[in-house]
């Protein structure tokens, strides 16, 4: 956990649930809080002119999200929507920052995470423009892999759907179905009872 719970509750956030589908936060809103999953998943995604969507980010307890607007002072750029029932913990902004202010450790747990995060951003930026569809999905499961909390990534499970996997690249989900299967043949990953897991 990216931040304790205790520190948070001592800071006077505020822990609230929120069900499957339901918005945190909307694009264009204004940034005024820090946002951290206690239980369950939230998304942040934007949408295309033609109502594609494109997931920027899966969230799962511990982590949080929609900081890169707090620090740049701008609004939100994509939605925030709990994808299952979940727990959430919003802190206002000058209580973060605060918070950063007397916790280094966190703060350069903050520095490290949103390195990350642009470092993934630009990887995936460059396989959409120039590589094909296989390139493109065994690069972000491999980064997956490589980034989960996981001990044991030989076997890596993929959380993700297929369409999940298809909001994340910006390819069609019948791309996607139809590179998973040529991947399984290929022995780069396996297929069990509909799930990927990675080699």
């Amino acid at each position: 956990m990216i931040i304790p719970r205790e520190l948070l509750a001592e800071k006077k956030a505020y822990f609230f649930e929120v069900q499957k589908d339901e918005f945190i936060f909307l694009e264009d809103e204004s940034a005024s809080f820090y946002f951290q999953v206690i239980r369950g998943t939230v998304k942040m995604s934007s949408y295309s002119e033609n109502g594609q969507e494109f997931i920027q980010g899966i969230f799962k307890a511990g982590q949080s999200f929609g900081e890169p607007p707090l620090f740049g002072d701008f609004s939100y750029p994509n939605n925030a929507v709990a994808t299952e029932k979940s727990e959430i913990c919003r802190l206002p902004k000058e209580a973060f920052f605060e918070l950063l202010k007397e916790n280094h450790t966190i703060q350069w747990k903050f520095n490290s995470l949103l390195s990350n995060r642009l470092r993934y951003k630009s990887i995936l930026l460059k396989e959409i423009s120039s590589y094909w569809p296989d390139h493109v999905i065994m690069t972000l499961l491999n980064y997956l892999r490589d980034n989960s909390a996981e001990e044991e990534k030989s076997q890596f499970y993929v959380p993700f759907t297929r369409q999940q996997i298809a909001d994340m690249t910006g390819l069609r989900v019948e791309t996607v179905i139809r590179t998973v299967k040529k991947l399984q043949k290929d022995g780069k990953l396996e297929i069990r009872q509909h799930k990927i897991y990675l080699k």
